[in-house]
């Protein structure tokens, strides 16, 4: 049976690679893929360690006279983000995704490709199962879990399970580039309680919607000010409201704490004598933010439909103004620049998703930086924001970020190869996107560590692409890199 990679070099990375996409591992659901590696370990006759949380290390001996040297930690999350475009029926729990190639990249149809961080598991996979003549120390390949939810797996990492002290996160998504910082991060769960009270009867009821949005990863992508779905829906509902008589019934946006919404929907009724007015505010809104971000959110439609059935209550106005006013406050994008690194966001807020549940709307924001302080007053704000809208907020423990050590032996290791692959210097640098690196090294003491990775671009959506050129030459230098620990 051919394959879509088929053909694609390095062979046996992208064979992995495919077998993977077939394998549904949407976080907290690693189940099939555990299975699989534990199996896979099983096949190759290769000793295994885990731990309670299901964290899994896959230890292959060293080869080809690296048998002796200091064991090296390879390290990939084994879980995905699930994202598909609203028409698609794809199913993250059971279905395989449809891949295609398009112009040097590989894609999966309507869904999220799974390459965060499916090619650095692909990789360590190709990596145990490489020949017994391979130059290669020996390898200790922790596959984590539910890293994309919080970290989770890391954060309950036992560290007896890891022996090694020099460890290559393959989970950064830029070729040409050595991390060797994050940021830290934290969630941020808002509920607020709501009322309803009867609609009116001659009200006509409406939907009005926001899609066609980037989205995007909240930290890598959030320096782009990408439209954020729930935010322009709060801001056209609150014009129509200024001008217009309208009860608001439902409104839902967003999904995933760590991915820009790109679609929200809101069920509203109308009087009749003000849906002329609400479709003018619509209109203009729509051009306004149109041409505030026509540039970078070109597939942007802002919908106002009628519908068939009008509900029999809505939100009392009181209920209406919290939320809309709880919306319009809470941050989102960048809320500040490093004075030391250029270019870098030391920190952010990504308003994430609106949900109701059983009478109360939910409202998930993740707040990354990388100074803890900041972080933690940032959160602080959004917890007043919330409490003075009448909302109760849950913030979970935040994880903390990697300080960069530039005088790390691995990065001094690393530079030098890559700079023979590139013929010039790497770009070295922090991220503002989280890691586990921070938290692992909190695990295991003195561990030595950077990442990098072949070039991935709309990690958290639909348009997840990963450039098959750059995978190649992201495993000849992490061939190399072993070979040289191999002969230390």
């Amino acid at each position: 049976m051919t394959t879509v990679t088929k053909g694609l070099k390095p062979e046996n990375v992208w064979k992995h690679f495919e077998t993977l996409t077939k394998i549904p591992r949407p976080s907290k659901h690693e189940e099939k893929i555990l299975t699989y590696l534990r199996n896979f370990a099983t096949e190759k006759n290769l000793k295994m360690r885990e731990d309670s949380t299901g964290n899994i290390v896959i230890l292959r001996p060293g080869t080809g006279g690296g048998e002796k040297s200091p064991v090296v930690v390879i390290q990939s999350h084994v879980d995905m983000v699930c994202e598909k475009n609203r028409d698609s029926n794809h199913d993250f729990m059971n279905d395989s995704l449809d891949l295609y190639i398009e112009e040097g990249w590989l894609k999966a149809r309507d869904t999220t490709l799974g390459a965060d961080n499916g090619i650095g598991v692909a990789a360590a996979m190709a990596l145990l199962d490489m020949p017994l003549d391979s130059v290669l120390p020996p390898l200790e390949c922790l596959f984590t879990v539910d890293e994309e939810t919080g970290l989770t797996g890391a954060f309950a990492l036992s560290g007896e399970i890891i022996k090694g002290r020099t460890m290559l996160n393959l989970d950064t998504e830029d070729w040409g580039e050595i991390c060797i910082g994050c940021a830290g991060g934290g969630d941020s769960t808002i509920t607020l309680p709501t009322e309803y009270e009867e609609a009116p009867n001659d009200f006509l009821s409406f939907q009005l919607s926001i899609e066609g949005l980037k989205g995007g990863h909240s930290g890598v992508d959030i320096h782009e000010d990408r439209g954020n779905a729930i935010v322009f829906l709060s801001s056209v509902f609150d014009a129509i409201q200024k001008k217009s008589d309208v009860r608001l019934v439902s409104i839902v946006g967003g999904d995933k704490h760590n991915a820009i919404p790109r679609e929200a929907f809101a069920t509203i009724l109308v009087s009749p004598e003000a849906v002329s007015d609400a479709q003018d505010t619509v209109s203009r809104r729509r051009a306004a933010l149109a041409k505030e971000f026509g540039s970078i959110e070109n597939n942007l439609r802002i919908n106002f439909s009628g519908l068939e059935d009008s509900p029999d209550t809505n939100l009392s106005r009181k209920s209406q103004e919290r939320i809309i006013g709880l919306l319009r406050t809470l941050p989102h994008g960048v809320l500040k620049y490093s004075h030391d690194v250029e270019n870098l966001v030391e920190t952010s807020n990504n308003l994430a998703s609106i949900k109701m549940h059983n009478g109360n709307f939910i409202v998930a924001c993740s707040t990354r930086s990388s100074i803890a302080e900041a972080l933690e007053s940032q959160r602080e704000r959004i917890c007043t924001m919330s409490e003075a809208y009448g909302a109760s907020v849950k913030q979970d423990e935040a994880y903390p970020g990697w300080a960069p050590n530039p005088k790390s032996a691995i990065l001094e290791t690393t530079t030098e190869i890559y700079k023979e692959l590139l013929g010039k210097e790497p770009h070295i640098c922090a991220i503002h996107a989280g890691l586990e690196c921070g938290v692992i090294g909190e695990k295991v003491d003195n561990m030595d560590m950077i990442s990098f990775g072949p070039t991935i671009k709309g990690p958290h959506s639909p348009d997840e692409r990963v450039e098959i050129k750059s995978v190649d030459k992201f495993w000849d230098l992490l061939l190399k890199i072993l070979e040289k620990l191999a002969k230390k």
